[in-house]
């Protein structure tokens, strides 16, 4: 037997979620068994511990969209037993039990090894947001970026925190945006050079085209805040997208697209093919400044994840939360 982080549903329809053992037995079908060792906390991770948000459709549940640890047991070629092994994705924690659990069952096509460099504690303190970050980073590489500052929207979150460590070790000026002022000694720490309070972009104006000033940005609020920087984008510039924290619309104009040839790039980070996985985690650990990611450390066991749970779909938490399933 083992601990696993359950979500139940009621028959009043409420759900709940509580620490519980369970056995190999009841882990769903998959070619390889995980000893977990560690995970961590997504928005969406918030929203299957809460009130499922429409992504858990059947109860009882594990969530948990990321985790990393040893493999167990394995009837699948490529992993063999003491393999280190990383997962995000692939709908994991929502449609299929995930890593809040000290096992997990899962299918060997959705694993990547975890790359020399990067042990399990920090892979999860990178997490879907890190990865998403890292993503990010190399989609406005790959179509070039320019001189200036690189602009990075919901700076003190998950990808925003990532993003910002990344950028600055690879010689990038970096503009953090934050709605909140006392993340701004935690942001220069990262590598930010420039503080912009999300105020001053958070409206949207009728000019649909402003003073140039982002040589790139990754964006993780869109809505307005979306709509009002692409018309201050540098010439050719891009827009990586990579989350919708301030709405799904996009009040914009196709203006900032046709006369300065904008790129608004879509950051998927779910159904991600494995070649680019390999490619984004590799970058992660030599990219990735070791001493930054261990100053955006909070540390949780499987007990602190209900309030976490609450506090993330609040924007309460701050950097990356890593999760040691066995304590």
């Amino acid at each position: 037997m083992f601990n696993a982080l359950i979500v139940d549903k009621g028959e009043d329809g409420k759900t709940s979620a509580q620490v519980k053992q369970i056995g190999l037995d009841d882990l769903p079908e998959g070619e390889v068994t995980v000893a977990v060792d560690y995970s961590t906390v997504n928005y969406k991770d918030g929203l299957c511990i809460g009130p499922g948000g429409g992504l858990v459709r059947n109860y009882p549940h594990v969530p948990g969209i990321d985790f990393a640890g040893t493999v167990e047991a394995s009837s699948d070629d490529r992993y063999a037993v003491g393999d280190k092994v990383v997962l995000t994705g692939w709908r994991v924690g929502e449609a299929h039990w995930g890593g809040y659990a000290q096992k997990a069952r899962i299918k060997a096509d959705w694993l990547v090894p975890l790359p020399d460099g990067l042990d399990a504690r920090r892979a999860m303190a990178v997490g879907t947001a890190g990865f998403t970050a890292m993503l990010a980073v190399m989609a406005l590489e790959d179509h070039g970026i320019k001189d200036g500052p690189v602009l990075v929207t919901g700076a003190s979150g998950g990808v925003g925190s990532v993003a910002t460590a990344i950028l600055s070790n690879l010689g990038y000026p970096v503009a953090a945006v934050t709605g909140r002022p006392e993340s701004a000694d935690y942001l220069r720490e990262l590598g930010a050079t420039e503080i912009v309070a999300r105020t001053d972009l958070n409206e949207t104006v009728k000019r649909p085209l402003e003073g140039e000033r982002w040589g790139g940005c990754i964006d993780a609020v869109g809505g307005d805040m979306l709509a009002r920087l692409l018309g201050q984008m540098q010439y050719g510039a891009s827009v990586a997208a990579v989350g919708l924290a301030g709405g799904a619309g996009l009040p914009a104009t196709v203006i900032p697209f046709l006369l300065r040839g904008v790129n608004l790039l879509g950051i998927d980070s779910v159904m991600q093919p494995f070649e680019n996985r390999q490619r984004a985690w590799g970058r992660i650990a030599t990219d990735l400044p070791m001493d930054k990611l261990d100053a955006m450390i909070q540390p949780a066991t499987l007990s602190d994840l209900p309030e976490l749970g609450a506090d993330i779909l609040k924007g309460q938490v701050r950097g990356r939360v890593v999760v040691d399933v066995n304590h």
